[in-house]
């Protein structure tokens, strides 16, 4: 589990391509570097990967053929930067929200508009489908910063950065047209299924009931 709240930006120093298949060779900060272990979970961009390979602040990570499907780690080239946060402990403070790392989907970025302390950005998910689990004020994940989002339409969502997210994330570098990972809030997710599920249950029932009386 991730809390959300991005610990470092980390350099992508190499790419091993293969079929399907790719190996990320990061320059972790050094700050990250205490106590890491080869099994051990790291998000990038909010999605959970392996360590495989320890050199030094060398560190290798594999990301196979959905993971470059889903994401936006398929998009990453050599000398690229990304978020980084190592796995939660329990005594860790929850600043964010908790999150699992494991992306939905991705946005792209619509429009960006500045202002002089904050930054308004515009995302269009690839799908349009999960946006009934984004909701004003709820929580989100967007290249794994635990996020409030603003306003909401039928067809993208915006949020809005402090000076503090865009001098720490990558957020604060993005521009128009670029993909970021999307990770919805799953106890959001869980009551919107739910309430669907009781409706659609109700109305089942309803139609039953009028359908014998009909008879």
């Amino acid at each position: 589990m991730f809390t959300g709240i991005v610990q470092g930006t980390a350099e992508v120093v190499a790419i091993e391509e293969k079929t399907n298949f790719r190996t990320h060779i990061v320059k972790m900060p050094q700050a990250l570097l205490p106590g890491l272990e080869l099994g051990a979970s790291v998000a990038h961009n909010g999605c959970c990967l392996t360590v495989t390979e320890i050199n030094g602040d060398r560190v290798s990570f594999d990301l196979v053929k959905e993971t470059l499907r889903i994401t936006n780690l398929g998009d990453i080239q050599p000398g690229d930067t990304v978020n980084i946060e190592r796995a939660a402990k329990f005594s860790d403070e929850i600043g964010g929200h908790l999150m699992s790392g494991h992306i939905m989907t991705t946005a792209e970025i619509s429009k960006i508009i500045n202002a002089e302390n904050n930054r308004e950005i515009w995302f269009k998910p690839q799908d349009s489908t999960l946006l009934k689990y984004i909701l004003h004020k709820g929580f989100i994940g967007i290249d794994g910063i635990s996020l409030t989002v603003g306003d909401v339409t039928k067809t993208k969502f915006c949020v809005h950065l402090i000076p503090e997210t865009l001098m720490r994330t990558t957020l604060g570098a993005k521009r128009l047209g670029q993909r970021v990972n999307i990770e919805i809030d799953p106890h959001t997710q869980a009551i919107v299924d739910t309430v669907e599920r009781v409706l659609a249950q109700r109305d089942a029932a309803l139609a039953t009931t009028l359908q014998n009386h009909a008879e």
